[in-house]
Formats: C-alpha cells, structure tokens, sequence
C-alpha cells in the first residue's frame, strides 16, 4: 500500500475522540445556562467518540509511525472530518442545515470567520444559545494553533513521527521547532497560546462579562473573527476594547516562535527577524492612509462615511488595517461605506496576511519578502550573470528549494483564487463578489466585498457555493500544498 492505512486509521480515530471531548465543553455551557440544548451536543460527541474508537480498533489499537504522505493525508482528512463532525450539533438541534453547518464549522476551523448566521433563513448571532456561540468561538480556538499541535502537546501515540503531521499544519514556508523534540514544541506552543488568551480575558473583563471577554479572546488569538454580536465587535461602543483586540490581533499575527523568544528574555531573534519588521512597517503605513482616507476634514462633504475626529478616524482604521492583514475579520464599520483610498489599503491587504508560524492566515508576510528578494536577485543577475546572488533572510542564505516552495505558492494561490471566482460566477454569483469571497475564503479573512461585505453574511449563497468556499478555507488554512498534493499521481505512487 502507498498509504499505511493502520496510521491513518489510529491517528484520526485519536482525533475524533478529542473532538468528543471538546463537544462536552458546550454542553457544559448550556447546563451552566440553562439551555436545554445539551443532548445535541452530547449526542454529537457520542457519535463522534464512537465513531473514532472503531478507527482506532481498525488501527490496531497501538501507534503507528506516520511517514510523509500520511503526514500530508492525516492533516488534510482531520479538517475535513472534524469539520463534518463538528457540524452535527447545529443540525441535530434543528438550527441549521447540515450545509450551512458544515460550512460554518468548517468556517470555525480554519479560522475563516465567515458566517451564515444573519440570513433570512438562518437566525441571528444573538438569537442563539450560548452553548452554540461557545462552540463556533472553540472551534476556532481549536483551529487556530491547530488541532494537530494539540494533539502532538498532550498525545503522546504521536510523538512518534509527529514532526511530518507538525510540518503539514504549521502555516508558513517552514515549520521552526523550539525544541529538538516535536511534541514538546508543540506544548510550549500551546502554553503561550493559552497564556496570551488568558491575558485578553482579563483585560476585556472591565467592559465584557466572561462570556464575551472568553469568546472573544478565543476569536482574537485565533485570528477567527466570530463575535457573539451581530454588530461584531463595534456594538460595544468601546474605544478600550477596541484598542485592546487590536493589541492581541497583533500578538495572534506574529510568529509564536518570537513570542517564545521574548518570554525568555532573547531580543535579538525579535530585533533582527526581517519578516516582523515588514509585517509592522506595513501595518503602521497601511493605517496611516486608511486614517488619511476617512478622516472627515480630508473627504469630500457627505461623499463617504468619515468620522471628524482624528483619534476616531485612527482607531476605527487601526482596527480594520489589523483585522485584515492578521485575517481575523471582526468588524467596527462598513469599510464599504469608506473612501476608494481607504478601501483600496484594504483591499491589498487581502493578499497580505499574517506572519509565518501565527495563528494568521493568507499568504504570509515572509512569502512577499522572499519574493520581492528574489525579483531583486533576477535583476542584479540581469547585470551581472555570472555572479552568485544568494537570497538572504534574517542574515541567512534561503536555500533555492525554498524560494521555488514560495514561487509555486504563489502561482497555485492566484490559480486557485481564479478557479473560485469562476466557480461561483457559474453559479450565479456576481463577479465582485464571488471574486471577493473566494479571496476572502482562500486567505481565511471572512468578510469581503459585494454581498458579503461586512455588513452582510454568506447565507444567500447557494449550496453547492457554499461547498466550493469551504473547500477553499481548507485549502487556505493548510497551505494549499498539505491538501492539493493529494491529488497528485506522484503521491499515489510507489
């Protein structure tokens, strides 16, 4: 066999009981609440739990090693399974169909933030119970480090070999352990994940109460975007939480690694990585102009929504600029409603993303560098041919395999991108918005341009759209490589 099914049989088996695990959480919320919506919760976690015990008994009950391709094959079929597992509440409890669950689950996942929720058939955030809200924001917390790495944290079947399964969830052109041994990277990971929410918590506690602050720090550090409101984070008319998720989404778009270096008190890494410098330097020009383009004494009277007072002007752009460039999506405006300058910032920012090794997604910060630094090297070897340019990254040589992983990235992104819009222009959609959701699916961002700008939702989308966009927020999450290698001969190959 090109697959060593036992592998794949106990990994997913061990994933799916995680997840029924995860499922009592919820349930939980709603005992604590009141709710009498438990049982689809607990029956769902049945379902999944015993569904991953028969894998696991298919397995062989023990831990098998898994190679590369099952490395590529068990990421790629875990989104995907638990996406379909984890929709089974919102259907079982009769509040969505299964379609729409699935995508929001699968929305939750990836960290998208994209929602159907709002709809004329779908209810409205707040209409529903807090045990649902729970599990859309835990999806995303889940989702957001990555389930793999959780498992590698705290299972210790994985351990071996777990380093295939860590390179094909980490978001980025490399995956950096912290440590020689995977899975005590990955618990060092989740430690400081877990410590950064906490933080948030407590700072949003002064104007949220904790199920807010708890659903919101979860959206935040995972870079989802799921609010408990319908009006996102805006409708708490706060400056302070504002300017305080702004903090925590640009903690949650920088590389965990540095984070790990500043708790143990190595500023150099920090100082000298060339990828955060970028990453701020965009975010401080990037909001600046959006500033500049909604700021009330700069527009034309009554053209474009503009706000007179600059410190209004800064945090609403500050805001929106983070938001999108980290691909967490919360909103506090209708960026639709700006002026064309502060709407085209935007909109480049949505082939931006985050930096490699956070919790973002997109195409990532480091990726632009290598590219720009490449484009650089052509030229110089235009002159001088015979001269050996090596591309150069934090002070190191990027070895040439790399800077192809990132060129190809690049082409199968935009091929993708194109192959979404068409997609969905064939069934029906209008061409700015279904050129707008695909990149906004793609590059789990969640809100975009047309019909599903922020302001509206993907519920009237139709199904076999709503398929095709999850499709795409689990390519993106992954990094497009980790699932379109399956469908590859060379991978079904001996």
């Amino acid at each position: 066999m090109v697959l060593n099914l036992r592998a794949l049989a106990t990994t997913l088996g061990a994933l799916l009981g995680f997840l029924a695990v995860a499922l009592l959480v919820p349930a939980g919320i709603a005992l604590l609440y009141g709710e009498a919506v438990w049982a689809p919760f607990v029956l769902s976690a049945l379902l999944a739990g015993s569904t991953g015990g028969v894998l696991w008994v298919l397995g062989g009950r023990r831990p098998h090693e898994p190679g590369v391709r099952e490395g590529f094959a068990i990421v790629a079929l875990a989104w995907l399974v638990l996406s379909l597992f984890g929709a089974l509440p919102f259907v079982l409890g009769a509040v969505l169909s299964y379609t729409d669950a699935f995508f929001e689950t699968m929305s939750g996942f990836t960290t998208t933030g994209a929602t159907i929720l709002g709809g004329e058939r779908t209810p409205t955030i707040e209409s529903l119970p807090r045990a649902y809200l729970f599990w859309r924001s835990l999806t995303h917390w889940l989702g957001g480090m990555g389930i793999i790495v959780l498992t590698l944290a705290i299972l210790p079947i994985l351990g071996v070999g777990g380093m295939q399964l860590f390179k094909a969830e980490v978001p980025g052109p490399t995956a950096d352990k912290l440590t020689p041994r995977v899975r005590e990277t990955a618990r060092r990971l989740w430690l400081i994940y877990v410590g950064i929410t906490a933080l948030e918590v407590v700072l949003l506690l002064p104007v949220m109460d904790w199920f807010d602050a708890v659903n919101h720090a979860f959206a935040t550090m995972a870079t989802g975007g799921f609010s408990t409101k319908n009006g996102s984070v805006g409708q708490f008319g706060s400056a302070y939480v504002e300017w305080v998720i702004i903090v925590f989404m640009l903690l949650a778009g920088a590389n965990f690694a540095l984070h790990y270096h500043l708790l143990h008190g190595q500023w150099r890494p920090v100082v000298q990585n060339t990828e955060l410098r970028v990453y701020l330097l965009v975010i401080v020009i990037a909001t600046g102009l959006v500033t500049l383009g909604i700021w009330a004494p700069l527009q034309p009277e009554g053209t474009y929504q503009s706000y007179p007072a600059l410190s209004d002007a800064l945090r609403h752009g500050a805001f929106q600029v983070v938001s999108i460039i980290t691909t967490t999506g919360f909103g506090t405006a209708d960026y639709e409603q700006w002026s064309p300058l502060a709407v085209g910032i935007l909109f480049l920012l949505f082939f931006v993303g985050g930096m490699a090794g956070s919790t973002g997604g997109g195409i990532k910060v480091v990726r632009h560098v290598l590219l720009f630094k490449n484009s650089f090297r052509e030229l110089k070897q235009l002159v001088h041919p015979r001269a050996i340019v090596p591309v150069r990254l934090n002070g190191r040589m990027v070895s040439d395999e790399v800077v192809r992983n990132v060129l190809s990235f690049f082409v199968l992104y935009f091929g993708l991108l194109a192959l979404g819009t068409l997609a969905l222009s064939a069934l029906g959609v209008d061409l700015l918005s279904a050129f707008g959701a695909a990149l906004s699916c793609l590059g789990n961002i969640g809100p975009a341009f047309g019909t599903m700008g922020p302001a509206e939702n993907y519920a009237h989308l139709p199904a076999l759209a709503k398929w095709v966009l999850a499709l795409l927020m689990m390519i993106g999450r992954l990094e497009i490589f980790t699932v379109l290698i399956l469908a590859t001969r060379a991978f079904w190959q001996h």
